[in-house]
């Protein structure tokens, strides 16, 4: 049975391709979809990956994956910055969680610097544009295989 990632996309990145290019690139979420599919089959997982404008919705999927999931990937957007409930819900899982975002947010506005998702993060991967995702994955295959 192949070990499932789920990877969680918070509010706006739907836009990815047309939103602020100059920030987030030129990929549309499906194309990073693809690219994480590709890569974790690479490394013997699959890829839940999902998307959503609605806090309560990513808190549900966090709470889903505690069963179904040997690790979190989370690009949060704005809840990074404002959720506690996403917080709470990722400090109950017990697999490794990598944090991601497009974009450097510690070279952005002030109120992008707090991450309440990297309290719960077992790393955090920023700046690096799409290619965080399938750095984010290396790093959950890397801790699976030493037993993390």
């Amino acid at each position: 049975m192949t070990k499932t990632v789920t990877i969680l996309n918070g509010p706006n990145l739907n836009l990815l391709g047309t939103r602020e290019p100059e920030i987030y690139g030129s990929e549309t979420l499906a194309d990073i979809e693809k690219m994480c599919a590709e890569k974790a089959s690479s490394l013997g997982l699959s890829s839940d990956f999902k998307q959503s404008n609605i806090e309560g919705e990513l808190v549900t999927w966090i709470q889903e994956a505690r069963a179904n999931s040997v690790g979190i990937i989370i690009n949060a957007a704005a809840y990074t910055h404002t959720s506690v409930a996403i917080l709470d819900a990722l400090n109950t899982c017990d697999c490794p969680i990598i944090e991601v975002h497009l974009s450097n947010i510690h070279q952005r506005e002030s109120f992008r610097h707090k991450s309440y998702v990297s309290r719960a993060a077992d790393g955090m991967i920023c700046g690096l544009g799409s290619i965080g995702y399938t750095l984010a994955l290396d790093a959950i295959s890397a801790q699976l295989a030493r037993g993390d």
